[in-house]
C-alpha cells in the first residue's frame, strides 16, 4: 500500500510540472504577442511564471519563434523515496503559440 501511495505521489509531482510548464509558455506567448522585443519579454515572463509554482532548482530553456513560445525544463531529482531517482532528470515541454498583436 506504501509503495501506491508513493506512486500516486510521484505521479500528481510530474503533472504539477506539466501544467506549470504549460502555463509559462502560454504566459511567455501571450508577452510575445504584444511586445515590441518578444524574445525578451516571453523569457521574463516565463521565468516569472515558473518562480511562481514551477519545478524548483531546474534548467529552463526558452526558444522564441514569432509567436510561438517552446519551454523545456529539465526537473530535478524528487525528494519521493524509490521513485524520485527512477524518474529524476526528465523534460517536460510546454509550447504555446498566440496571434501577434502590433505593439
Amino acid at each position: 500500500m506504501a509503495i501506491l501511495a508513493i506512486g500516486l505521489l510521484q505521479v500528481a509531482l510530474v503533472l504539477r510540472d506539466q501544467v506549470a510548464v504549460d502555463l509559462a509558455a502560454r504566459e511567455g506567448a501571450r508577452a510575445a504577442a504584444v511586445a515590441a522585443e518578444p524574445g525578451t519579454a516571453a523569457a521574463g515572463a516565463v521565468d516569472r511564471a515558473l518562480s511562481a509554482g514551477g519545478p524548483t532548482g531546474a534548467a529552463t530553456r526558452t526558444d522564441v519563434d514569432d509567436t510561438t513560445v517552446s519551454v523545456t525544463v529539465t526537473a530535478p531529482v524528487t525528494a519521493v523515496p524509490l521513485l524520485g531517482a527512477i524518474v529524476s532528470g526528465r523534460e517536460v515541454i510546454g509550447r504555446a503559440t498566440m496571434a501577434l498583436e502590433p505593439p
